[in-house]
């Protein structure tokens, strides 16, 4: 039967892997004595079967053979494999419903997910059998299964009370509470038992503290009725109770401070592999760190979080508790609970804010580093962190070493650079010190390169540094370990003239290697210093001739700020809108306005055409995203070059590109902003930006600098026409 599974398996995954006849040693190495063997053959599996936890064809031919060696009492890994099962079960669980069409990597119809659901659900009692194992591993991967594959909803409850009862371990005991909280959102006919079970918990006087915290919060979870002004602080206070003493330690923490002195333990850092750029390594320990648990309540309470969703105050007052907390682990993981709520919900973040900045302590690298980058997020609002930062880079320099941008241990470092960078998106001066060490020593340069454009009241002595590095760029190595477009960056915001030359020779140089892709960067640079790079025109005027359009039209760009001759600028430009609707082009076609008049027939019609192409695809179902992306360019550029004459035109456009694509948001409000009282139709459109809660309009949000950007333009535009009764 095996063999039978493994070939009908292969067959379908036969066209990423190889021959057929490898079918059967393949799928074996699952269940083979070497564990290396098993980790290749599992990572295999993920990859062709269950890619980005995906379900295929192929995934469901497979399931038989998994549930044979989850049944099998001799399979290593068993705990492993039930893992899996879940993991696959759940995706087909939550993709398959009614009205829900899903389709294979070749655009057909695939009917994958409803088959693994129906699956699952006819093995729903195997996972009965995983969860009452002797191996504590085996139930913890089983135990979410009697939540999604169990129909029967008076046998999963009865199930999950029994285990909750048998569970000795605090993980699986847990987990199960978290699991009748998924069987109850799943059928409806377990919430009232469930209800009850949960609030029998939640008032138990001899129920463990952690199981009562767990109750509260998944009864929140699935009855968000049942949060009441009693909840909040019996959480708390169950939260205390089951928090660890912290444990004395010599490192330094003051008696009587306000957060707790004991470090946070964490497991070394690697060595980088010295083959990997210095900026690649970091983003995957970054990715790496980001996925640490340090505190076993740190699940629980992110769930809490989610249920308490927009009560901000309730999750203000939380994370205080959390963030004061006596364990070091607790406090660590409410680091990035805290950037969450700051980063999706807008509002006075002030004490949070507060809080992070208490967690910059000298003895603990690792968390300091956590509020560090954190802080260096939130743009603006991160200003009541400001001399907590100061402090802590101060300190660290006086007492570690003056060069600690470039300490040979990687935790202090590590935190070293997250405090300067923060202190760089203020603007602070006092980030200076460790921008120049690593522009001196070349040690993480590529960090300061990005924050040294934050700092144009030090151009002095970061434009001659920089300037340097980018005389040193290999240019004919596609990715050099410091990008030469970061430092064009920086050396344009620095806005020193003497940056000039360097980037024309950089210039030169990208093109003598064709890195076409540095070279629109680099010419854009060059545009920021306008008539000051005079001296760069002859060498930029021939890359308005290159094929590549983004080149072309960064040179046609680069072209008007130097020379200021619309006459040759739109020239370029028309021909570029002939054969490319860059949103450069029309970009820069704003940035000309009135003198590139000759443009208006053209810009009119592109925007005729993309408002009856988005009406077209809304009327055939049919993502109009990208389309908004143009639409809201255009009608940018054709009020920018127009005026007052194209204003009937330009609002209805920028409002149809925002409702069909939040994104386009603040390029509307921007454009609205310039309009003045044209921009009165879209009033209401923009008081109710300012309403909304999220940042950039949706959970998911645009970032807070982008945000608060956001908000004060739309600030501008609603007190500009509230402050008039002029009707448009």
């Amino acid at each position: 039967m095996i063999n039978d599974i493994e070939s009908v398996a292969w067959a379908s995954m036969g066209h990423a892997y190889g021959p057929a006849d490898d079918v059967p040693q393949w799928l074996r190495g699952m269940t083979s004595p070497d564990s290396q063997v098993r980790d290749k053959a599992f990572s295999s599996f993920y990859g062709a079967a269950h890619h980005q936890g995906d379900v295929y064809s192929c995934t469901v031919a497979s399931l038989p053979f998994l549930f044979a060696m989850a049944d099998d009492p001799s399979t290593p890994d068993r705990a492993r494999v039930v893992a899996l099962l879940v993991s696959i079960g759940r995706e087909a669980a939550e993709r398959h419903g009614p009205g829900v069409i899903c389709f294979d990597i070749n655009g057909e119809q695939s009917t994958a997910h409803e088959d693994t659901a129906a699956i699952m659900r006819e093995r729903g009692e195997a996972f009965v059998v995983y969860a009452c194992d002797a191996d504590a591993q085996l139930r913890s991967a089983a135990i979410p299964g009697l939540g999604l594959f169990l129909n029967d909803a008076e046998r999963a409850v009865s199930v999950l009370q029994k285990q909750l009862e048998a569970e000795g371990g605090i993980t699986e005991r847990l987990l199960v509470v978290r699991t009748m909280a998924d069987l109850a959102l799943r059928l409806p006919a377990a919430r009232e038992r469930a209800r009850a079970w949960f609030d029998a918990l939640a008032d138990g006087v001899e129920v463990d503290a952690d199981i009562r915290l767990a109750a509260i919060v998944q009864r929140a979870r699935c009855v968000p009725e049942s949060l009441d002004d009693t909840t909040l602080p019996t959480a708390i206070e169950l939260l205390r109770q089951i928090t660890p003493a912290p444990r004395h330690d010599n490192s330094g923490g003051e008696a009587g401070s306000r957060v707790p002195s004991g470090p946070c333990t964490c497991t070394a850092e690697p060595d980088p592999d010295p083959g990997v750029p210095a900026h690649v390594a970091a983003a995957f320990a970054d990715l790496e760190r980001r996925g640490r648990v340090h505190a076993p309540t740190t699940s629980l309470l992110e769930t809490f979080h989610e249920a308490l969703d927009a009560r901000l105050d309730d999750r203000t007052a939380l994370l205080t508790a959390q963030l004061r907390s006596p364990d070091a682990a607790t406090r660590y993981d409410a680091i990035d609970m805290a950037r969450d709520v700051i980063t999706t919900w807008r509002g006075d973040h002030t004490h949070l804010i507060g809080l992070l900045a208490e967690c910059l302590l000298p003895h603990d690298p690792y968390t300091s580093a956590a509020a560090a980058e954190v802080l260096g997020s939130l743009s603006t609002l991160a200003e009541p962190a400001r001399e907590a930062l100061a402090v802590y880079v101060t300190t660290h320099r006086t007492t570690h070493r003056p060069d600690a941008w470039a300490s040979p241990h990687a935790e202090p470092r590590r935190a070293h650079q997250q405090a300067v960078l923060a202190l760089a998106e203020l603007g602070d001066e006092r980030a200076q010190p460790g921008l120049l060490t690593a522009l001196d020593t070349g040690v993480d340069v590529w960090r300061a390169v990005n924050a040294a454009g934050r700092l144009p009241q030090a151009a002095a002595e970061l434009t001659p540094r920089l300037i340097r590095l980018l005389a040193g760029i290999d240019h004919s190595r596609e990715w050099p370990d410091v990008s030469p477009t970061a430092i064009a960056s920086a050396l344009a915001a620095l806005g020193d003239r003497a940056a000039v030359p360097a980037l024309t020779d950089a210039l030169q140089a990208s093109a003598q290697h064709k890195q076409w892709r540095t070279v629109a960067p680099l010419l854009k640079a060059i545009a920021s210093f306008g008539t000051l790079a005079a001296p760069a025109l002859d060498l930029v005027r021939p890359f308005a001739d290159i094929v590549d359009a983004e080149v072309r039209t960064a040179a046609a760009g680069a072209i008007w700020n130097i020379e200021r001759r619309p006459e040759t600028a739109v020239a370029l430009l028309t021909d570029l809108l002939d054969h490319s609707r860059s949103i450069d082009v029309l970009n820069v076609l704003s940035q000309i306005g009135p003198p590139a008049r000759a443009v208006l027939p053209r810009l009119r019609q592109m925007l005729n055409e993309q408002v009856e192409q988005n009406m077209q695809n809304e009327q055939n179902g049919l993502a109009v995203l990208n389309d908004s992306w143009t639409l809201v360019r255009v009608a940018s550029a054709l009020w920018d070059v127009g005026g007052i004459g194209e204003a009937h035109l330009v609002v209805p456009a920028l409002l149809d590109a925002w409702n069909n694509n939040d994104s386009t948001a603040r390029h509307a409000v921007a454009c609205l902003n310039r309009m003045g009282e044209a921009a009165r139709p879209a009033l209401a459109h923009v008081q109710a930006a300012l309403a909304q809660p999220h940042r950039g309009g949706h959970p998911w949000g645009w970032g807070v600098a982008c945000d608060l950007e956001f908000q004060n333009t739309c600030q501008s535009v609603q007190a500009r026409l509230e402050g008039t009764g002029t009707i448009f």
